[in-house]
């Protein structure tokens, strides 16, 4: 779709209308709290300027009765992690007959619960790491032999990077299960897979190009995320046209597989040798603030972060 268009096919005035009072859901009680505070206030300030009624809503806690008391018409979601990305507080909200962004109960399930995501992928035989999940005796011998000796631990179910450890011996395994264990439902090893990381960002209707990531941190942790000055985002990512086009087809896809819908971002790692890719995950809601990579990719295309909100909206609302 061309931005110019869409846009020629917009009454602001009759959108803002139609869609009644926005809560903007921020905050909560997940790992990612600060991170989706970022994201709601933007997203907050950005309606504000085109003109919606809109409010800000911390649901750290009494999330139903926040909601309730507020009278809102829509919900826009800007809660990362636990309880916003995985189809708790869309479950809530379709319980309460209130319209929200992004994606429905069973897309924010599976997008968070890495493991059965890559099973589904599996299945698709769309291209992610080898897998196990793991427990705290589990013998890194026979992880080796499946896995390779060169491991990613992660928590099953967590964003943001959190409890991520790259392992390449047993003692590193068990530190490592104990670190993401910390974040919760079980734990996962996979294949560590050498080379450059990408992310594809989708936004129904449009094609965004997609980011390679750089950072001088082992991998594109916590820090190399949110602190780091020197990580580079590089649009374009440097892939040429085939290889583009192939990365495009395979995020779409797995982001169909699991049934998200409207917007997120499909996270990549490309082999160095093969230059095969590698899907790593899904996020239903990535971050919102105009220096996030989502917003990053729309800008790049001409969206801007302001035009951005307003087609997450229009999709739910005509």
């Amino acid at each position: 779709m061309n931005i110019e268009s869409f846009l020629s096919d917009i009454k602001i005035s009759e959108m803002i209308t139609s869609v009644g009072k926005i809560g903007v859901l921020m905050g909560g009680d997940s790992s990612e709290r600060e991170i989706s505070l970022d994201s709601g206030n933007e997203v907050y300030k950005g309606l504000k300027s085109i003109g919606f009624d809109v409010i800000k809503i911390d649901v750290a806690s009494d999330s139903i009765s926040k909601i309730l008391s507020s009278k809102i018409d829509f919900a826009f979601i800007a809660l990362h992690g636990r309880g916003g990305e995985d189809g708790s507080i869309q479950a809530t909200l379709e319980q309460l007959n209130i319209p929200y962004t992004g994606s429905k109960v069973l897309g924010s399930a599976l997008a968070m619960d890495k493991v059965r995501a890559k099973y589904i992928w599996e299945g698709l035989n769309l291209p992610t790491a080898v897998f196990e999940v793991i427990q705290n005796d589990s013998d890194y011998e026979l992880i080796k032999r499946k896995l390779g000796k060169d491991l990613f631990v992660k928590p099953i179910k967590e964003g943001s990077s959190y409890g991520m450890s790259i392992v390449k011996d047993d003692e590193q395994l068990k530190d490592a299960f104990t670190l993401a264990s910390k974040y919760g439902e079980g734990v996962f090893a996979e294949k560590l897979i050498i080379g450059p990381e990408f992310s594809v960002s989708i936004l129904d209707g449009f094609k965004l190009p997609s980011i390679r990531i750089k950072t001088k941190q082992d991998f594109y942790n916590f820090n190399a995320k949110y602190k780091d000055s020197d990580t580079e985002f590089l649009i374009p990512s440097g892939l040429d046209k085939y290889q583009e086009d192939k990365i495009q087809q395979i995020a779409r896809e797995a982001f169909d597989a699991l049934s998200c819908e409207s917007w997120g971002r499909v996270d990549f790692m490309q082999d160095k040798v093969t230059g095969d890719f590698f899907i790593l995950e899904i996020n239903t809601v990535p971050g919102l603030t105009t220096h996030s990579l989502l917003p990053m990719a729309a800008k790049a295309k001409g969206i801007s972060f302001e035009t951005l909100l307003i087609i997450l909206i229009k999709h739910y609302v005509g």
